[in-house]
Protein backbone atom coordinates (compact mmCIF):
# COMPACT_ATOMS: atom_id res chain seq x y z
CA UNK A 1 0.00 0.00 0.00
CA UNK A 2 1.34 3.33 -1.00
CA UNK A 3 1.32 5.80 1.93
CA UNK A 4 1.77 9.72 2.20
CA UNK A 5 2.66 11.66 5.19
CA UNK A 6 0.63 14.97 5.71
CA UNK A 7 0.61 18.07 7.94
CA UNK A 8 -2.18 20.17 9.00
CA UNK A 9 -2.48 23.98 10.18
CA UNK A 10 -1.86 23.13 13.82
CA UNK A 11 1.99 23.32 12.48
CA UNK A 12 2.20 26.58 13.47
CA UNK A 13 2.30 26.16 17.27
CA UNK A 14 5.59 24.96 15.70
CA UNK A 15 7.46 27.32 14.81
CA UNK A 16 9.86 28.46 14.08
CA UNK A 17 10.91 25.11 13.94
CA UNK A 18 8.31 24.42 11.18
CA UNK A 19 9.47 27.40 9.37
CA UNK A 20 12.27 25.15 7.30
CA UNK A 21 10.48 21.93 7.97
CA UNK A 22 7.43 20.08 8.12
CA UNK A 23 6.03 18.56 11.35
CA UNK A 24 6.53 15.19 10.37
CA UNK A 25 10.39 15.73 9.64
CA UNK A 26 10.71 17.11 13.86
CA UNK A 27 13.17 14.43 15.70
CA UNK A 28 11.91 14.09 19.05
CA UNK A 29 12.98 10.36 20.49
CA UNK A 30 15.56 8.81 18.27
CA UNK A 31 14.23 9.69 15.00
CA UNK A 32 12.18 12.36 13.25
CA UNK A 33 8.21 11.18 13.11
CA UNK A 34 8.63 10.30 9.01
CA UNK A 35 11.25 7.86 9.92
CA UNK A 36 9.32 6.40 12.52
CA UNK A 37 6.50 6.25 10.56
CA UNK A 38 7.85 4.36 7.72
CA UNK A 39 9.79 1.93 10.63
CA UNK A 40 6.65 1.13 11.62
CA UNK A 41 4.79 1.04 8.40
CA UNK A 42 7.85 -1.37 6.94
CA UNK A 43 7.67 1.14 3.82
CA UNK A 44 8.86 4.13 2.66
CA UNK A 45 6.17 6.76 2.67
CA UNK A 46 5.87 9.73 0.20
CA UNK A 47 5.10 13.56 1.74
CA UNK A 48 3.87 16.86 1.05
CA UNK A 49 4.80 19.88 2.43
CA UNK A 50 3.51 23.31 2.68
CA UNK A 51 4.36 25.47 -0.58
CA UNK A 52 7.51 27.01 -0.63
CA UNK A 53 9.13 23.89 1.62
CA UNK A 54 7.69 21.41 -1.22
CA UNK A 55 10.83 22.13 -3.48
CA UNK A 56 12.57 20.12 -0.54
CA UNK A 57 10.46 17.55 0.84
CA UNK A 58 7.10 16.77 -1.84
CA UNK A 59 7.30 13.23 -2.48
CA UNK A 60 4.11 12.19 -4.39
CA UNK A 61 3.18 8.62 -4.87
CA UNK A 62 1.51 7.89 -7.91
CA UNK A 63 -2.45 6.80 -8.14
CA UNK A 64 -4.27 6.08 -4.89
CA UNK A 65 -2.85 6.45 -1.27
CA UNK A 66 -3.92 6.65 2.74
CA UNK A 67 -3.25 10.00 3.73
CA UNK A 68 -1.53 10.12 7.40
CA UNK A 69 -1.48 13.15 9.53
CA UNK A 70 2.58 12.89 10.15
CA UNK A 71 1.95 14.83 13.89
CA UNK A 72 0.61 11.67 15.29
CA UNK A 73 2.96 8.85 16.49
CA UNK A 74 2.19 5.32 14.96
CA UNK A 75 0.98 3.36 17.91
CA UNK A 76 -1.02 0.08 17.15
CA UNK A 77 -4.12 2.72 17.44
CA UNK A 78 -3.04 4.35 14.66
CA UNK A 79 -1.61 1.35 12.50
CA UNK A 80 -4.94 -0.04 12.54
CA UNK A 81 -6.86 2.50 11.77
CA UNK A 82 -5.48 3.54 8.65
CA UNK A 83 -5.65 -0.08 7.09
CA UNK A 84 -9.57 0.49 7.67
CA UNK A 85 -10.28 3.90 5.75
CA UNK A 86 -12.93 3.54 2.93
CA UNK A 87 -13.27 5.39 -0.11
CA UNK A 88 -14.63 9.38 0.40
CA UNK A 89 -14.08 9.26 4.32
CA UNK A 90 -11.62 10.83 6.50
CA UNK A 91 -11.17 9.61 10.04
CA UNK A 92 -11.01 12.79 12.50
CA UNK A 93 -10.63 12.22 16.47
CA UNK A 94 -12.55 13.60 19.51
CA UNK A 95 -10.68 16.77 19.10
CA UNK A 96 -11.59 17.08 15.88
CA UNK A 97 -8.44 16.63 14.16
CA UNK A 98 -7.84 15.07 10.98
CA UNK A 99 -5.84 11.38 11.34
CA UNK A 100 -6.34 10.30 7.48
CA UNK A 101 -7.83 9.87 4.72
CA UNK A 102 -7.54 7.61 1.29
CA UNK A 103 -7.13 9.60 -1.58
CA UNK A 104 -5.37 10.40 -5.07
CA UNK A 105 -2.90 13.59 -6.28
CA UNK A 106 -6.21 15.45 -6.72
CA UNK A 107 -6.93 15.93 -3.19
CA UNK A 108 -3.63 17.75 -3.13
CA UNK A 109 -4.72 21.19 -2.18
CA UNK A 110 -3.35 24.81 -2.36
CA UNK A 111 -0.03 25.60 -0.26
CA UNK A 112 0.02 21.58 0.52
CA UNK A 113 -1.95 21.56 4.24
CA UNK A 114 -4.82 19.70 4.45
CA UNK A 115 -7.88 20.89 6.91
CA UNK A 116 -11.81 19.26 7.30
CA UNK A 117 -12.89 22.12 5.36
CA UNK A 118 -11.01 21.50 1.84
CA UNK A 119 -11.60 17.77 2.58
CA UNK A 120 -15.58 17.99 2.23
CA UNK A 121 -15.45 20.21 0.08
CA UNK A 122 -13.43 17.78 -2.08
CA UNK A 123 -16.29 15.68 -1.68
CA UNK A 124 -15.02 13.48 1.49
CA UNK A 125 -17.17 12.71 4.70
CA UNK A 126 -16.26 13.09 8.55
CA UNK A 127 -15.93 9.51 10.49
CA UNK A 128 -15.09 10.29 14.25
CA UNK A 129 -13.18 7.73 16.00
CA UNK A 130 -12.85 7.03 19.43
CA UNK A 131 -8.64 7.59 19.88
CA UNK A 132 -6.31 9.44 21.88
CA UNK A 133 -3.18 8.62 19.90
CA UNK A 134 -0.55 11.16 20.96
CA UNK A 135 0.50 14.06 18.60
CA UNK A 136 3.12 16.83 18.73
CA UNK A 137 1.11 19.93 18.28
CA UNK A 138 3.26 22.28 20.96
CA UNK A 139 7.00 23.08 20.78
CA UNK A 140 6.99 21.80 24.25
CA UNK A 141 6.27 18.58 23.36
CA UNK A 142 9.46 18.15 21.59
CA UNK A 143 11.12 17.40 24.68
CA UNK A 144 7.80 16.86 26.84
CA UNK A 145 7.21 13.47 24.69
CA UNK A 146 11.02 12.72 24.45
CA UNK A 147 11.54 10.18 26.86
CA UNK A 148 8.53 8.09 25.41
CA UNK A 149 9.65 8.08 21.68
CA UNK A 150 12.77 6.97 22.85
CA UNK A 151 11.03 4.21 24.41
CA UNK A 152 9.16 3.88 21.46
CA UNK A 153 11.80 4.02 19.01
CA UNK A 154 14.32 1.97 20.71
CA UNK A 155 12.26 -1.37 20.72
CA UNK A 156 11.57 -0.31 16.82
CA UNK A 157 15.20 -0.04 15.87
CA UNK A 158 16.88 -2.95 17.86
CA UNK A 159 14.16 -5.73 17.73
CA UNK A 160 15.38 -8.90 17.30
CA UNK A 161 19.02 -7.15 16.81
CA UNK A 162 22.18 -7.70 18.81
CA UNK A 163 23.85 -4.57 20.47
CA UNK A 164 27.95 -4.24 20.18
CA UNK A 165 29.71 -4.64 23.31
CA UNK A 166 31.42 -2.08 25.64
CA UNK A 167 34.93 -3.11 25.29
CA UNK A 168 36.81 0.16 26.55
CA UNK A 169 38.00 -1.80 30.07
CA UNK A 170 38.49 2.19 31.78
CA UNK A 171 34.30 2.78 30.74
CA UNK A 172 31.55 2.00 33.57
CA UNK A 173 28.58 0.64 32.74
CA UNK A 174 24.90 -0.03 34.65
CA UNK A 175 22.22 -1.83 33.38
CA UNK A 176 24.03 -2.81 30.24
CA UNK A 177 20.56 -4.48 28.98
CA UNK A 178 19.35 -1.54 28.57
CA UNK A 179 21.68 0.00 26.24
CA UNK A 180 22.42 -0.49 22.39
CA UNK A 181 25.23 -0.13 20.06
CA UNK A 182 25.45 0.21 16.58
CA UNK A 183 28.62 -0.26 14.71
CA UNK A 184 31.75 2.16 15.11
CA UNK A 185 30.92 3.65 18.51
CA UNK A 186 33.89 5.03 20.26
CA UNK A 187 33.82 4.75 24.00
CA UNK A 188 36.45 6.01 26.32
CA UNK A 189 36.18 6.05 30.16
CA UNK A 190 32.99 7.08 29.99
CA UNK A 191 30.10 6.05 32.45
CA UNK A 192 27.00 5.08 30.68
CA UNK A 193 24.05 4.53 33.33
CA UNK A 194 20.64 2.49 31.88
CA UNK A 195 19.49 1.53 35.18
CA UNK A 196 16.76 4.11 35.01
CA UNK A 197 16.17 4.43 31.58
CA UNK A 198 17.63 3.50 27.63
CA UNK A 199 20.40 4.21 26.21
CA UNK A 200 21.22 4.29 22.13
CA UNK A 201 24.17 5.06 20.53
CA UNK A 202 23.74 5.19 17.04
CA UNK A 203 26.35 4.62 14.24
CA UNK A 204 29.68 6.18 14.59
CA UNK A 205 29.31 8.02 17.73
CA UNK A 206 31.97 8.92 20.05
CA UNK A 207 31.71 9.24 23.61
CA UNK A 208 34.96 11.03 25.31
CA UNK A 209 36.65 10.80 28.56
CA UNK A 210 34.74 11.48 31.61
CA UNK A 211 31.56 11.58 29.86
CA UNK A 212 28.52 10.23 32.17
CA UNK A 213 25.33 9.28 30.34
CA UNK A 214 22.05 8.72 31.95
CA UNK A 215 19.15 6.75 30.27
CA UNK A 216 16.79 7.67 28.35
CA UNK A 217 19.28 9.00 26.56
CA UNK A 218 19.58 9.06 21.81
CA UNK A 219 22.88 9.77 20.63
CA UNK A 220 22.33 10.09 16.11
CA UNK A 221 25.00 8.50 14.24
CA UNK A 222 28.30 10.41 14.02
CA UNK A 223 27.33 12.56 17.32
CA UNK A 224 30.02 13.45 20.16
CA UNK A 225 29.62 13.64 23.90
CA UNK A 226 32.59 15.53 25.26
CA UNK A 227 34.94 15.41 27.51
CA UNK A 228 33.28 15.37 30.71
CA UNK A 229 29.79 15.93 29.46
CA UNK A 230 27.20 15.75 31.81
CA UNK A 231 24.01 14.64 29.94
CA UNK A 232 20.96 13.88 32.26
CA UNK A 233 18.25 11.82 31.38
CA UNK A 234 15.38 12.22 28.48
CA UNK A 235 17.34 14.10 26.02
CA UNK A 236 18.57 13.06 22.47
CA UNK A 237 21.10 14.58 20.31
CA UNK A 238 20.26 14.25 16.42
CA UNK A 239 23.15 12.96 13.60
CA UNK A 240 26.66 14.96 13.59
CA UNK A 241 25.78 17.03 16.95
CA UNK A 242 28.32 17.80 19.43
CA UNK A 243 27.49 18.07 23.01
CA UNK A 244 29.28 18.97 26.29
CA UNK A 245 28.57 20.46 29.39
CA UNK A 246 25.49 19.49 30.96
CA UNK A 247 22.26 19.26 29.74
CA UNK A 248 18.35 17.56 30.86
CA UNK A 249 15.67 16.68 29.19
CA UNK A 250 16.37 18.45 25.84
CA UNK A 251 16.75 17.36 22.06
CA UNK A 252 19.35 18.79 19.44
CA UNK A 253 17.47 18.58 16.42
CA UNK A 254 20.98 17.51 14.12
CA UNK A 255 23.89 19.46 13.26
CA UNK A 256 24.54 21.78 15.82
CA UNK A 257 26.83 22.20 18.68
CA UNK A 258 26.56 22.74 22.03
CA UNK A 259 30.17 22.06 22.72
CA UNK A 260 31.46 23.55 26.17
CA UNK A 261 30.27 24.37 29.38
CA UNK A 262 26.52 25.84 30.29
CA UNK A 263 24.15 24.17 31.28
CA UNK A 264 20.69 23.82 28.43
CA UNK A 265 17.52 22.06 30.44
CA UNK A 266 14.09 21.62 28.77
CA UNK A 267 15.29 22.80 25.45
CA UNK A 268 15.10 22.75 22.09
CA UNK A 269 17.42 23.54 19.09
CA UNK A 270 17.16 22.84 15.82
CA UNK A 271 19.73 22.43 12.82
CA UNK A 272 22.94 24.05 12.55
CA UNK A 273 22.80 26.01 16.06
CA UNK A 274 25.91 26.57 18.06
CA UNK A 275 26.23 27.74 21.30
CA UNK A 276 29.02 29.60 22.44
CA UNK A 277 31.41 28.74 25.59
CA UNK A 278 29.75 28.99 29.16
CA UNK A 279 26.32 29.38 27.34
CA UNK A 280 23.33 28.98 29.94
CA UNK A 281 19.51 28.60 29.77
CA UNK A 282 16.85 28.83 32.87
CA UNK A 283 14.46 26.37 32.66
CA UNK A 284 12.61 27.33 36.03
CA UNK A 285 11.34 30.42 37.09
CA UNK A 286 12.49 31.70 41.04
CA UNK A 287 9.06 32.17 41.60
CA UNK A 288 8.07 28.74 40.83
CA UNK A 289 5.00 30.00 37.96
CA UNK A 290 4.10 28.40 34.93
CA UNK A 291 6.57 29.21 32.12
CA UNK A 292 5.28 31.31 28.73
CA UNK A 293 6.19 31.15 25.06
CA UNK A 294 6.33 33.45 22.68
CA UNK A 295 3.60 32.05 19.88
CA UNK A 296 3.94 32.94 16.36
CA UNK A 297 0.24 32.90 15.30
CA UNK A 298 -1.21 34.43 18.08
CA UNK A 299 1.78 36.85 18.21
CA UNK A 300 1.55 36.82 22.21
CA UNK A 301 3.11 34.86 24.91
CA UNK A 302 1.11 31.72 25.98
CA UNK A 303 0.97 29.70 28.86
CA UNK A 304 2.58 26.20 28.49
CA UNK A 305 1.05 24.58 31.82
CA UNK A 306 4.63 23.59 32.46
CA UNK A 307 6.94 24.70 35.18
CA UNK A 308 10.50 23.91 33.52
CA UNK A 309 10.58 25.26 30.05
CA UNK A 310 13.99 26.56 28.63
CA UNK A 311 15.23 27.48 25.12
CA UNK A 312 13.73 27.14 21.88
CA UNK A 313 15.70 28.13 19.31
CA UNK A 314 15.14 27.62 15.21
CA UNK A 315 17.86 26.47 13.09
CA UNK A 316 20.81 28.54 11.55
CA UNK A 317 20.81 30.70 15.16
CA UNK A 318 24.01 31.25 17.62
CA UNK A 319 24.71 33.05 20.19
CA UNK A 320 28.18 33.75 21.83
CA UNK A 321 29.96 32.84 24.89
CA UNK A 322 28.56 33.75 28.37
CA UNK A 323 24.80 34.10 26.65
CA UNK A 324 22.60 33.96 29.07
CA UNK A 325 18.86 32.96 28.01
CA UNK A 326 15.91 33.50 30.14
CA UNK A 327 13.03 30.83 30.78
CA UNK A 328 11.32 30.26 28.12
CA UNK A 329 12.89 32.32 25.44
CA UNK A 330 11.93 31.33 22.04
CA UNK A 331 14.77 32.35 18.94
CA UNK A 332 13.70 32.44 15.52
CA UNK A 333 15.49 31.09 12.56
CA UNK A 334 19.24 32.76 11.87
CA UNK A 335 19.32 34.76 14.97
CA UNK A 336 22.98 36.02 15.65
CA UNK A 337 22.60 36.47 19.91
CA UNK A 338 25.98 38.15 22.03
CA UNK A 339 26.70 40.60 24.46
CA UNK A 340 26.34 40.95 28.19
CA UNK A 341 23.01 40.42 29.91
CA UNK A 342 19.99 38.95 29.28
CA UNK A 343 18.14 39.13 26.17
CA UNK A 344 14.22 39.66 25.58
CA UNK A 345 12.12 36.30 25.32
CA UNK A 346 10.98 36.23 21.93
CA UNK A 347 13.85 37.31 19.75
CA UNK A 348 12.62 37.17 15.82
CA UNK A 349 13.97 35.48 13.08
CA UNK A 350 16.97 37.09 11.40
CA UNK A 351 17.85 39.12 14.39
CA UNK A 352 21.25 40.49 14.92
CA UNK A 353 22.29 41.69 18.39
CA UNK A 354 21.41 41.36 22.10
CA UNK A 355 20.56 42.74 25.31
CA UNK A 356 21.21 46.03 24.37
CA UNK A 357 19.02 46.12 21.14
CA UNK A 358 18.53 43.82 17.75
CA UNK A 359 18.83 45.04 14.27
CA UNK A 360 18.26 42.82 11.40
CA UNK A 361 20.27 39.76 9.87
CA UNK A 362 20.23 40.67 6.40
CA UNK A 363 20.29 38.01 4.17
CA UNK A 364 23.25 38.40 2.41
CA UNK A 365 25.65 37.99 5.48
CA UNK A 366 23.57 34.65 6.62
CA UNK A 367 23.70 33.24 3.67
CA UNK A 368 27.54 33.59 3.96
CA UNK A 369 27.40 32.02 7.09
CA UNK A 370 25.58 29.18 6.56
CA UNK A 371 27.38 28.06 3.44
CA UNK A 372 30.45 28.23 5.66
CA UNK A 373 29.06 26.28 8.50
CA UNK A 374 27.44 23.76 6.22
CA UNK A 375 30.52 23.28 4.51
CA UNK A 376 32.33 21.86 7.30
CA UNK A 377 29.99 19.49 7.73
CA UNK A 378 30.18 18.76 3.91
CA UNK A 379 26.38 19.53 3.35
CA UNK A 380 26.13 21.84 0.31
CA UNK A 381 24.44 25.26 0.93
CA UNK A 382 22.17 24.85 -2.57
CA UNK A 383 19.60 27.35 -4.17
CA UNK A 384 16.42 25.26 -2.27
CA UNK A 385 18.12 26.35 1.23
CA UNK A 386 18.46 29.95 0.10
CA UNK A 387 14.91 30.15 -1.12
CA UNK A 388 13.73 28.59 2.23
CA UNK A 389 15.51 30.94 4.23
CA UNK A 390 14.39 34.04 1.49
CA UNK A 391 10.95 32.83 2.29
CA UNK A 392 10.91 33.26 6.03
CA UNK A 393 12.95 35.92 5.95
CA UNK A 394 10.12 37.95 4.29
CA UNK A 395 7.27 35.83 6.18
CA UNK A 396 8.76 37.53 9.49
CA UNK A 397 9.20 40.69 9.10
CA UNK A 398 6.53 41.64 11.34
CA UNK A 399 8.28 40.64 14.00
CA UNK A 400 10.98 42.90 13.64
CA UNK A 401 9.84 46.08 14.91
CA UNK A 402 12.98 48.13 14.76
CA UNK A 403 13.19 47.47 10.58
CA UNK A 404 11.24 50.82 9.86
CA UNK A 405 13.81 52.75 12.42
CA UNK A 406 16.94 51.07 12.29
CA UNK A 407 18.00 49.21 8.77
CA UNK A 408 21.22 47.02 9.29
CA UNK A 409 22.99 46.83 5.58
CA UNK A 410 25.77 43.97 6.04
Amino acid sequence: MKYLLFEDFTHFDLLPFCFTRPVYEIRSGIFTFAVRWEKSLGEAAGTIAHSYLGRKYNRLPEGTFTAINGKFIPDETMLRLIQEIPENVYFENPEGEVLAFRGQQTTMFENGLISKERLEKAGYKAQRVEVTSTALRKMSDIFRLNAPLIQFDFQLITKERVSQPVLDTYSIIYGKDNIFIEEGVKIRAAILNAENGLIYLGKGVEVQEGAIIHGNHALGEYATANMGAKLRGDSSFGPHVKVGGEVSNSVIMGYSNKGHDGYLGNSVLGYWCNLGADTNTSNLKNTYENVKLWNYESRRFENTGLQFCGLMMGDHSKCGINTMFNTGTVVGVSANIFGDGFPRNFIPDFSWGGASGFTTYMLKKAFLTAEVVMQRRSVPFDEVEKEILSHVFELTKIHRSWENTQPLNL
